[in-house]
């Protein structure tokens, strides 16, 4: 009886399947292909260099030929970003495993975990913090990053409105971005949510200051760090600006969705 002709196609994706995202893995470098650095992988027991290193995950150096950071035949450690079955490679990271102390540090991170430093760059994109203990970061200047919508529950119109360089900040892990190379946190995650201390119902008659007019509305600010929009429409023709004290009717209020409808009163 003839023994069925193995599909490729299967034991490729077998071969793949073996790789998993944020693994460990180790190879020799084959050559360079593309702009990329090809990689014989250690645990892929066909032989085939299957392993891809694109160029913007190869060094936190600057650089202008891979060839300048590694050469064939160098071992290399790099972390598993993923599998592609359409062009039968397992994309690596090296710049991920290139600082031993910042990827252990990386992997040791876990979310919920509470940590403290220092705030030590302030840009429109969020906020870059020194974390106590943590190791260097190759590039930025720490190694603990906070997004804009995690530094408080307020709305800011830029994150130096929150922090400043210099400033000692405590915050929750969020996770682990290997790619730049940094622990995500939360500032706001360990403040109380104004929404549980708001206490309007519909119905309810409230003055505040209007933060922002846009060209449907305005906000108007209702609580410690809570604003509502009134619709143009619920205006009743006024004409406000901003930081105007606003006396505004509570409409509805969206728990889930953080939002409340406001129309002026009087």
């Amino acid at each position: 009886m003839t023994e069925p002709v193995p599909n490729p196609l299967e034991q490729l994706r077998t071969r793949l399947a073996a790789f998993r995202p944020g693994e460990v893995a180790h190879g020799t470098v084959a050559g360079f292909a593309d702009g990329e650095v090809v990689v014989r992988l250690d645990s892929d027991g066909s032989g085939e260099p299957t392993g891809r290193i694109p160029r913007h995950l190869l060094s936190w150096t600057a650089f202008e030929d891979p060839a300048q950071v590694v050469a064939v035949g160098q071992r290399v450690t790099a972390e598993v970003q993923g599998a592609h079955g359409g062009g039968g490679r397992v994309v690596l990271s090296a710049k991920a495993c290139e600082d031993e102390a910042l990827y252990r540090h990386l992997r040791g991170a876990r979310p919920g975990d509470v940590v403290t430093g220092t705030v030590a760059a302030v840009h429109p994109f969020g906020v870059f913090v020194r974390l106590d203990g943590a190791p260097p970061h190759p590039v930025h200047p720490g190694t603990g990053f906070v997004r804009v919508p995690d530094l408080t529950w307020a709305h800011v119109d830029h994150p130096a409105d929150v922090v400043r360089p210099g400033q000692r900040v405590t915050g929750e892990v969020i996770g682990a971005d290997s790619y730049q190379g940094e622990v995500v946190i939360s500032l706001k995650a360990l403040a109380e949510d104004p929404w549980d201390s708001l206490g309007l119902a519909v119905g309810d008659v409230v003055t505040g200051p209007v933060t922002k007019v846009v060209p449907f509305g305005v906000f108007v600010r209702v609580g410690e760090a809570a604003e509502g929009l009134v619709h143009v429409s619920d205006l009743g023709g006024r004409a406000v600006a901003e930081g105007q004290e606003l006396t505004v009717r509570v409409l509805e209020t969206d728990r889930v969705r953080r939002r409340i409808r406001l129309a002026a009163a009087g």
